[in-house]
């Protein structure tokens, strides 16, 4: 039987397609594996009540653990404030050491001191454990908004105002301290367009319910790290 040279040159492509496939799998699989770092596709849908520290963490585990990334021990980038005499609790000394990339393998940063000073975080690479981008200023819904309690060093914040909705315990009550994904400030001209501390949730209700925190821009999200 004669085969055209046409067929024989579909033959050739599709098996060019298959090898490629083949090739970009592991590759992919293999960046995906070594993920560190990832913005939480959604929320636990309570506002700032997460349950408190072990609630978030427990939520960034079981998104990574969806995602494929489960085998290592995911922390909410979250600090805590001091309350009924325990110490207040630094999101910079939850997330281990670093290095820490995106499930893409882009760089985030390479260890505590580069995350809090030259950070590769953009909303490009803000990615969440799917991979997809989250949504910012601009588009609709903004999702922007990540809680974090934290001040832009990455510790907690002292004095009687609450940033951490009752250390995330409370949907009620108080205001948590948001940083921008996408590193976009409330003014193009603002110079502090932090990706962990641009301003306190507000609302209807005051800060801390899942309404208060989707009326500016937010969705209840988190920043979660890999610690190993």
């Amino acid at each position: 039987m004669r085969i055209g040279l046409k067929a024989l040159s579909r033959v050739g492509k599709a098996t060019a397609v298959a090898a490629l496939a083949a090739w970009a799998a592991p590759a992919a699989q293999a960046q995906t594996a070594n993920a560190s770092f990832f913005v939480t596709s959604k929320s636990i849908g309570n506002g700032g009540n997460l349950g408190g520290l072990a609630g978030a963490d427990n939520h960034c585990q079981e998104l990574a653990q969806a995602a494929g990334i489960g085998g290592k021990t995911w922390r909410a980038y979250l600090s805590t404030q001091a309350e009924d005499g325990k110490p207040a609790i630094n999101a910079r000394d939850r997330i281990g050491k670093g290095p820490w990339q995106n499930v893409k393998g882009e760089l985030i940063a390479k260890d505590v001191t580069e995350l809090h000073d030259a950070n590769k975080l953009t909303k490009q690479t803000a990615l969440s454990e799917k991979g997809e981008v989250i949504n910012g200023r601009g588009d609709t819904p903004n999702r922007h908004d990540i809680l974090t309690g934290s001040q832009p060093d990455g510790t907690a914040f002292a004095g009687p105002e609450d940033r951490t909705c009752k250390n995330w315990t409370s949907s009620l009550q108080g205001a948590a301290m948001v940083g921008h994904s996408d590193r976009i400030g409330l003014r193009d001209d603002e110079p502090s367009k932090s990706w962990n501390s641009s301003h306190p949730s507000r609302g209807p209700d005051g800060g801390c319910s899942q309404n208060d925190v989707k009326s500016t821009g937010g969705d209840a999200l988190l920043y979660c790290f890999a610690v190993n």
